[in-house]
């Protein structure tokens, strides 16, 4: 399925993406380049099984090896490549791994955003800003679905990265009339995403193997699965609203399908979508995660015109089929 993408505004645009290794960045570059932007991304780690490599994008693709943590390197890469247009992906984006590793997390989310907003700062060239935010930005709330009215509050190390990341972004859109807008969307999935704790690609991999799904927590947190190609698409549109409206600067949108989904709901899903009768096993085991989240996306409807291009089913079935794929090509 196919948006509309305004390729008017992406032929040749020189455009910088941090986290393009990453599971919604390998996507991103992928409808980047399908528009005939020029991308130039930023990448720390070489991991050969990311859908940037694997499906030969980073070929059609100028590289920057580096870290959005050093300043230098960015400020340098956006004014040797004259970039027009920034989306900022980078993050240490697993809560695990935030409860563990607080301090790496972060240096990464926090101080990766301040280095990146003040690169930009400093190049004239840079005329549109998306920052990825979160869903986990809002933390804990009473109300619920969030909307954009809602406090950021996060409380636990990943949420507190993303409250700061996303407050810090704001801070140079009020403070320098800077071009930014930033995204919260719902939990990512999609194919691409080597993560194998994340409860999609850990359950359609068991599955495959003959294995009992693994559900860490107790199965009833509520999250806001969103397809990580309606992801890529959403932040392109975004940039291109920015371009044509200066008002939007500063402004936060939430994108999501706007689905109260239980973990065990999604697992029960994907184990029939799979054609699958295996139990899933229930460890009881998460700590430090927001009970329930879903977000309210009617200000990106209204205000930007946007709409999801997949629904949670089309998008499992095709997460599902990127697996198979992957898995069996893997197992040769």
């Amino acid at each position: 399925m196919e948006s509309l993408v305004n390729r008017a505004f992406w032929q040749d645009r020189p455009t910088f993406v941090t986290g393009g290794m990453g599971l919604v960045g390998s996507w991103l570059v992928r409808r980047l380049t399908e528009a005939g932007a020029d991308v130039i991304c930023l990448v720390r780690d070489w991991v050969p099984q990311s859908e940037l490599v694997r499906a030969g994008l980073i070929e059609r693709v100028k590289v920057v090896r580096g870290d959005v943590r050093d300043r230098e390197v960015l400020e340098r890469s956006l004014g040797e490549y004259e970039i027009d247009t920034v989306i900022h992906l980078a993050a240490q984006t697993i809560v695990t791994i935030a409860n563990r590793n607080p301090i790496s997390t972060f240096e990464t989310n926090i101080a990766g955003t301040w280095n990146l907003m003040e690169a930009c700062r400093r190049s004239p060239t840079v005329k549109q800003i998306v920052v990825a935010s979160s869903d986990k930005a809002y933390g804990d709330q009473e109300v619920l679905p969030y909307d954009e009215t809602t406090p950021l509050q996060g409380q636990h190390p990943y949420d507190v990265s993303k409250s700061a990341a996303d407050l810090i972004a704001k801070t140079y859109a009020v403070s320098y009339d800077f071009p930014v807008a930033i995204t919260r969307c719902g939990n990512f999935y999609g194919g691409g995403d080597l993560n194998w704790n994340r409860i999609v690609p850990g359950t359609i991999r068991s599955i495959l193997r003959g294995q009992r799904p693994v559900i860490r927590s107790d199965g009833q947190y509520v999250r806001d699965y969103f397809y990580v190609e309606d992801g890529a698409a959403a932040y392109m549109l975004l940039a291109e609203k920015l371009a044509a409206c200066p008002e939007l600067r500063g402004e936060g949108f939430n994108f999501s399908y706007g689905n109260q989904v239980t973990v065990w709901e999604l697992t029960r899903r994907i184990l029939a979508l799979m054609g699958s009768d295996l139990e899933p096993e229930i460890r009881n085991e998460a700590s430090n995660e927001i009970r329930k989240q879903f977000l309210n996306a009617d200000k990106a409807r209204q205000v930007l015109g946007w709409s999801p291009l997949f629904t949670l089913e089309q998008g499992l079935q095709k997460t599902i089929a990127w697996y198979k794929d992957f898995l069996m090509t893997e197992s040769k």
